[in-house]
This record gives structure tokens, C-alpha cells and sequence, in this order.
């Protein structure tokens, strides 16, 4: 058995064991350190014809030891796991700073990164294993919705363009030793079906598996992911994966969340995670939710039985993680139902054939 199989066994058993805490926002944390346009760009990228100042992801080449300082706050907050900074590293992303080239680099350097922190914790704390799950975010771009509104038809990009994307990133981070996959942030489901196609192909092609955790975003009160799908349409659609994880993220904080976890977690039959912002973002586009409000929320989600992972995303800290795995500690994880068969298809509302 592999190292790598090894952990992926710890985190089954742990799951079973208890609440599992993810990480909280990157973005938050990288806006606190003012970075310049100099610290983006390090020596590598000195001479670079394109603006880098905003490429988040950039930082794990060029400010490695930023990176490894926050998986450390996290993993000291009480997070079990810890993203790879890689929400953006795909070619289709990194073509809005001319840095498609760099891609493999990227996320190579983000997940060894990660792993030297979180073997280091787990080193220090044998008792409480830390994992790393290779972010796989959205695109700027969509398979469902067209750019030009006078011609519903195009697109600006291709299913096998975003399905190669994907691919490349993937193949960086597994050579760098993630535990899982976290494809995240959905909006659009097609776009997340070339990552999970992507995903499976790889596997088929002999590379080792790996735990596949899948959270979409539900945009606003309509309760629809933006290209347009229910909660059961959504889970209908990314089930045939047999994800390790469903949920959501982002968007919403958990008050606007809450319902749909319930949903999700009446409906599928794995685990539920869930990182909601910490609130709604104000006038200025800041979050003023604060980490016991936060840890509050969530403590009443796992004492509804409702949830295995929590976390934060959008304006969430290490202190808000701290207040979550605090208010979750020693609470029973969910309870996955098991429904009786049947044909569940979808679109953007579900269908059952029983």
C-alpha cells in the first residue's frame, strides 16, 4: 500500500469518526499582506509583458513561503484539510495574465507545498491527520451559458478545451501529492462534468484514484446554481462520479445556506460538506460576519445532523475555522440515507422514474 493510499484510508476513517474541518478563504488572506506587482511577479517573472498583481495562484511560485504560512494557520486553527492554492491554475485561467505556460509549474509548486505543511502537522499531531485536497475551481468561462446575448448559441470555449484544462492541472497536482480532488465553486454544471470526465479518464488510464469531493454554488435565493439547475437536478447530474463529498460553497453564507444543505443531505447518498462566506458581503464589498457568528451556524447544522465537512470560504480566517472546529468538536458527523433505486435524471429540475 502507498503512502498516498495510506492517507486516503485515514480519511475515510476519519470521517467516520467525526466532523471533518476544512480551510477558510485564500483570497482574504493574500489581500492582508498588500502585496505589489513586484511580489507577484518574483525574479521568474520580472520581465513578464502582462499585469500579474491579482494572480493568486502565482504566489506559490513566487512567494512560496506565504503559501506554506497559510496552509500552517489553518492546519494550527484546526482545519483537518487544506486547498492547494490552485482555485485559477488551469490554461483557461492563467490566459488572462499570458501564463498558460506556467500552468504545470503552478500546481506542482502549490501541492508539494501543501503537503510539506500538512505532513508536518500530522507528523507533529499523529492523532489528527491533515490532508490535502487539490482545488479545482470554475472557469471565466462557460460550456452552458453564451457571452453574447444576441446569440444564445455561442460559446466561448469548448467541452474538450475545458476537458484538456482540467486535465493538465490534474495531472500536476496528483505528481504533487493531493489526497483528493476538490472540484469547487460550480456555477455551471458542464463545466464541472469535463473536470469529473477528466477525473475518471485518468483513472482509467492507470492513475492512482483519489476521493472525489464536489461543491456547487447555489447564486442567489432562487435556490438554482447560475446555469440554472435545482439542488436534486445538480446532484442528479455529478452522482454517476460516486463522489467521496457533495455540497456547496461560496455565494451564500450559512444562514441563505442552510436550506439547501438540508436538501442535499436528505438527497445524496454520501458524505455533505459545506463553506459558506462568512456572510453577505456589505457595500464595500467586505464580509463583517464574525468567527463566533459563523461557528454558531455551523454548530447547529451538525447538531441537525446535516453535515460530515464544514469550512469557510469568502471572508472566512483562520479565527472563523477556529470557531468551526471548536463548535463542531466531539458532534456526530451525518449519517448518509440510502434510497430505495430508481431512474434520476435531470436537467435544470429533476426527474424520477421509479
Amino acid at each position: 500500500m502507498t503512502a498516498r493510499q495510506d492517507r486516503i484510508k485515514a480519511l475515510h476513517a476519519a470521517a467516520k469518526a467525526r466532523i471533518l474541518v476544512l480551510d477558510g478563504s485564500w483570497g482574504v488572506m493574500i489581500q492582508k499582506e498588500k502585496l505589489s506587482e513586484e511580489d507577484f511577479r518574483g525574479e521568474r517573472f520580472k520581465a513578464h509583458n502582462m499585469p500579474l498583481k491579482g494572480d493568486n495562484d502565482l504566489l506559490c511560485l513566487t512567494k512560496p513561503e506565504l503559501i506554506a504560512s497559510l496552509h500552517d494557520l489553518y492546519y494550527a486553527a484546526g482545519a483537518d484539510i487544506s486547498e492547494t492554492n490552485t482555485f485559477s491554475s488551469t490554461a483557461i485561467g492563467q490566459s488572462d495574465y499570458g501564463l498558460e505556460s506556467a500552468v504545470r509549474d503552478l500546481n506542482l509548486a502549490a501541492a508539494r507545498t501543501a503537503r510539506a505543511v500538512a505532513d508536518e502537522w500530522t507528523l507533529r499531531e499523529p492523532h489528527k491527520p491533515r490532508f490535502v485536497a487539490g482545488s479545482i475551481g470554475p472557469l471565466s468561462r462557460t460550456l452552458s451559458i453564451s457571452p453574447d446575448v444576441n446569440d444564445p448559441g455561442a460559446r466561448s470555449v469548448t467541452f474538450d478545451q475545458v476537458y484538456e484544462g482540467y486535465r493538465e492541472q490534474m495531472l500536476a497536482l496528483h505528481e504533487g501529492g493531493v489526497d483528493l480532488w476538490l472540484v469547487e465553486t460550480i456555477f455551471d454544471t458542464l463545466n464541472a462534468k469535463a473536470a469529473l470526465k477528466a477525473i475518471l479518464d485518468l483513472e482509467d488510464d492507470g492513475l492512482e484514484p483519489l476521493p472525489i469531493w464536489i461543491s456547487g454554488t447555489i447564486t442567489d435565493r432562487s435556490g438554482r446554481t447560475l446555469s440554472g439547475q435545482t439542488v436534486e437536478a445538480f446532484w442528479n447530474s455529478v452522482k454517476h462520479a460516486k463522489p467521496f463529498a457533495v455540497g456547496f460553497n461560496c455565494a451564500l453564507g450559512a444562514e441563505l445556506m442552510r436550506p439547501h444543505i438540508a436538501e442535499i443531505s436528505r438527497l445524496a447518498d454520501t458524505l455533505v460538506a459545506a463553506y459558506p462566506n462568512a456572510g453577505l458581503p456589505n457595500a464595500f464589498g467586505e464580509y463583517d460576519e464574525e468567527p463566533h457568528q459563523t461557528g454558531h451556524m455551523l454548530h447547529e447544522w451538525a447538531q441537525a445532523g446535516i453535515v460530515n465537512i464544514l469550512g469557510g470560504c469568502c471572508g472566512t480566517t483562520p479565527d472563523h475555522i477556529r470557531c468551526v472546529a471548536e463548535a463542531v468538536a466531539g458532534m456526530s458527523p451525518r449519517v448518509p440515507p440510502e434510497r430505495a433505486p430508481a431512474m434520476r435524471l435531470s436537467g435544470l429540475e429533476p426527474f424520477e422514474l421509479a
